[in-house]
């Protein structure tokens, strides 16, 4: 047992309203245009594009992470506010990119705000930039070989 009750598993479609409710509470990398994310996206992703996982306490998620094997991207990692700061974003992180990496070989990237905690938490967890979107993001990459060299340990 984890320190708060915390528990991972894979996400389900029944958790698609929670993930939303997760997504809709961040800080940072707020979603303004509530159209581009919708519940039956995180249905295609989970389903058919690739894999989720949560964390949760009791019947609360507080945070969940999504792979696109597809796209080649993690399509969505975030924390509940309130639940910062205990390791949650890290573990999902993790068992995230193990899954990932066990699928195939291929370089997987994603994008944040700079100067943003998530940027600095991609930073050191290996992620190498490879440059800018037009909006300003950040965009990264995490190797097969960097993974092996740099996460992959706790598996």
């Amino acid at each position: 047992m984890t320190p708060f009750n915390l528990t991972y598993r894979e996400a389900q479609v029944a958790d698609i309203g929670q993930l939303m409710r997760v997504r809709m509470s961040v800080k940072e990398n707020v979603l303004v245009n509530t159209n581009l994310v919708t519940p039956k996206d995180c249905e295609d992703y989970i389903l058919h594009r690739g894999k989720g996982w949560v964390c949760e306490t009791g019947d609360l998620i507080v945070g969940f992470a999504i792979a696109d094997l597809k796209d080649h991207s993690i399509w969505a990692l975030f924390v509940q506010p309130d639940w910062e700061g205990k390791g949650i974003g890290k573990t999902l992180h993790d068992q995230m990119l193990h899954w990932y990496f066990a699928q195939t070989k291929e370089t997987v990237w994603l994008t944040t705000a700079p100067l943003s905690r998530a940027e600095k938490f991609y930073r050191k967890s290996g992620w190498t930039e490879t440059g800018r979107k037009p909006n300003g993001e950040i965009r990264f990459e995490m190797s097969y070989s960097n993974w092996m060299k740099t996460g992959s340990k706790m598996f």
